[in-house]
């Protein structure tokens, strides 16, 4: 039998490309994503802050830190999750974002939960 972790977050997103926002001309892409954050540990947590690693479709990187998420730090017990919408802008058509969680489990113990890398990307059209 399978012993639950103490500290196990998962994280999952989901992207879209905001084009009346973008100005390609220009070098502008706008994109948002939905972060979804689940607790699958035994005890609750809270997440602190928040580092992310941007890179565009030319190999520029970007990092960015900060506390919370869209001016929260949400409480997440067992099994429950917390989800957020927020944006990027790049100057090019393609690029990714990877990072972390800096997190506060009840048992007074800090750690990182991965955000894994994912992709914005501009969609294709077929002609």
């Amino acid at each position: 039998m399978a012993t639950k972790k103490l500290h196990d977050i998962a994280v999952s997103v989901e992207t879209r490309f905001l084009d009346e926002q973008s100005k390609p001309q220009e070098n502008h892409y706008v994109f948002a994503y939905t972060i979804t954050i689940r607790n699958r540990g035994s005890i609750g947590a809270r997440l602190l802050s928040r580092h992310w690693i941007i890179t565009d479709g030319n190999g520029d990187v970007q990092e960015v830190r900060g506390d919370g998420v869209v001016g929260e730090q949400p409480w997440m017990s067992p099994g429950q999750g917390y989800d957020y919408t927020s944006g990027a802008v790049l100057e090019t058509a393609v690029g990714t974002m990877r990072g972390s969680y800096r997190m506060l489990a009840e048992d007074g113990t800090q750690f990182d939960a991965d955000i894994p890398s994912f992709v914005l990307s501009i969609p294709r059209t077929l002609h």
